[in-house]
This record gives C-alpha cells, sequence and structure tokens, in this order.
C-alpha cells in the first residue's frame, strides 16, 4: 500500500518542463473574418440604393441619410422597402432615427427603439 501512495504523490508532482509555452496572439481576432464598419450613406436618388445595400450584405453598419428623397415620397417608399428587404435578407435590423436617418444592421446586433435618455417629458 505504501508503495502506491507513494506513485500516486509521484503522480502529482509536475516540473517546469512539462508545460508548453502557448502564443495567445494566434487567437486575437478569432472569429472574426472581418471587421464591422459604420458606413454613412446620403439617398439623395434611388440609384445609390444598390451600393447601400450592397454595405448591408457585407455585414456593415449604415445610417442612411434620406432627407434628399423625402420630396419625391413614392420613391422614398420604394426605396425603405428595398432596405428593409435587404435587412431581412441577412437576419438585420432597420429603424428610423429622427426625420431624416435610417439605420441599418446585420445579423448579430439588435437596434433597441428605447431611448437611453431624453424620453417624454
Amino acid at each position: 500500500m505504501a508503495g502506491f501512495l507513494e506513485k500516486l504523490k509521484a503522480i502529482g508532482k509536475v516540473g517546469e518542463e512539462d508545460y508548453t509555452e502557448v502564443d495567445l496572439g494566434q487567437f486575437e481576432g478569432a472569429g472574426s473574418s472581418q471587421d464591422i464598419i459604420l458606413r454613412v450613406a446620403e439617398l439623395g436618388k434611388i440609384d445609390v440604393l444598390p451600393e447601400i445595400k450592397q454595405e448591408i450584405y457585407a455585414g456593415n453598419i449604415i445610417l442612411v441619410d434620406i432627407a434628399g428623397l423625402k420630396r419625391d415620397k413614392a420613391a422614398l417608399d420604394r426605396a425603405i422597402g428595398e432596405l428593409k428587404k435587404a435587412a431581412d435578407d441577412v437576419s438585420g435590423d432597420i429603424a428610423g432615427i429622427g426625420d431624416d436617418l435610417v439605420v441599418l444592421v446585420p445579423n448579430g446586433i439588435r437596434i433597441d427603439r428605447e431611448k437611453v435618455v431624453g424620453g417624454k417629458d
């Protein structure tokens, strides 16, 4: 029995040579193939929609100024519809900010529609 206990004690002893140094730098950024970028776009004409949609498909956040398209209600409605579809395509989210801004976010990011400060009086 004493020999068995000695073997157990010996198993528990670990020397410095039993460890291997690991470079943690190889794991930095693991899981993300690219950075998410916040892009700003002006939607003054309907023909810029493909470029804006391409940004959401690329996984970026887009802040869209729709003020330039507000005088053409039909074009604005069409543009907002296409932006909503693009957000749905990537399982993202879309929300209006004030009267002139729309934000689109990709999958994995959700827009909280409650204000942090400055709610109703």
